[in-house]
């Protein structure tokens, strides 16, 4: 599904990275495979040692609202795209980002579709922003929390380690320093035990498995289906939704500046992106994302802030984004930049 985007602008993102491991360190420790981790070629990852999801998602929140010039008054829709626990139970986190940032009336919700979080929620700002021209700004934050017991960064998701961090970013009508020219999302359910496997659903958390493993649900669902429909059902959705992005802004992907992949470990990268779509990455923010780490729902915001803080982004370059959460969903977005921020 494609959105029509007029008119709607970014004023502001911004990142919360705490701390950082390195994966040398957890390869000598026995936490992280040495296999597996020259499969992945990631550096470090960004790491809490106490701060949690909430908190950060606050920060980031705070910080976004300042660079973007932005009131809690200014913003009609506050979401929150996270994938593990926020810090507390039974708890609406995005109200707690709501508060954190200085109050406010609009509706502050959350969204819950794993690594495709980031995208799913702008997509929704999006329209929620064009269905009514009085309305301002959306403040749309990302933010997770890896740690044990339940999540395993190693190796809960072989292939891609898992980091610790925020995102934020502020969409506007009111103007910014990038204009979204796209965007398309798409849903296939029938890739959706590629996470669950075939364990009964149970009454509590991790009743089956302590830490989580995506490995032991995958196996289960090719065991059921077959390798080759699984592969060839996820690569049909990431194609479409990219073809669809791209055909609305009138761009080929080889036209684009910059695409933005979510932060997978290289091997990973290179079967999913780097190979079938022919993306050289040079035109990625790889050599970063391999410092931090999968950031959930946040990814392609991150790599966004990324890359106009360290003003690899110039005016008039093309930025592709795109991503993936179980589920399974897809999700691709344009965005120009018009000009460097003052904040930048």
């Amino acid at each position: 599904m494609a959105v029509r985007v007029d008119d709607i602008f970014i004023r502001g993102t911004a990142i919360r990275l705490p701390s950082s491991l390195l994966v040398a360190d957890a390869v000598a420790s026995g936490a992280f495979p040495a296999r597996m981790a020259a499969a992945t070629d990631t550096v470090a990852v960004a790491f809490s040692p106490d701060e949690s999801a909430a908190e950060m998602a606050a920060a980031a929140a705070r910080a976004a609202m300042e660079r973007a010039g932005s009131t809690p008054q200014d913003v009609d829709l506050i979401l929150h795209a996270d994938t593990y626990h926020q810090g507390q139970d039974l708890w609406p986190v995005a109200s707690y980002v709501q508060r954190e940032i200085g109050g406010g009336t609009c509706s502050a919700l959350e969204i819950r579709q794993m690594s495709n979080g980031g995208l799913a929620a702008l997509d929704l700002a999006t329209a929620y922003l064009t269905a009514d021209r009085n309305r301002c700004d959306a403040l749309l934050t990302t933010a997770d929390r890896f740690c044990e017991p339940g999540i395993d960064r190693w190796r809960t998701d072989p292939g891609t380690p898992y980091a610790d961090g925020a995102t934020a970013l502020v969409l506007s009508r009111r103007g910014g320093y990038a204009r979204l020219r796209s965007l398309a999302m798409l849903s296939d359910s029938g890739l959706e035990p590629m996470h669950r496997g075939d364990e009964p659903f149970s009454a509590a958390p991790f009743t089956h498995r302590i830490p989580v493993d995506f490995e032991e649900a995958k196996k289960a669902f090719i065991g059921q289906v077959g390798m080759s429909f699984a592969i060839t059902r996820a690569n049909a959705g990431q194609q479409t939704v990219l073809k669809q992005a791209l055909s609305d802004a009138e761009l080929e992907l080889a036209e684009a500046d910059w695409v933005l992949l979510p932060h997978f470990g290289r091997r990973r990268l290179e079967a999913i992106y780097y190979r079938p779509f022919g993306i050289d990455p040079e035109r990625t923010t790889w050599d970063w994302s391999r410092t931090v780490g999968h950031l959930g729902a946040g990814d392609q915001f991150a790599g966004l802030d990324r890359l106009v803080v360290s003003g690899r982004a110039r005016p008039g370059d093309r930025v592709v984004m795109v991503g993936v959460g179980a589920g399974y969903s897809w999700g691709a977005a344009v965005v120009e930049i018009l000009e460097r921020p003052d904040w930048a």
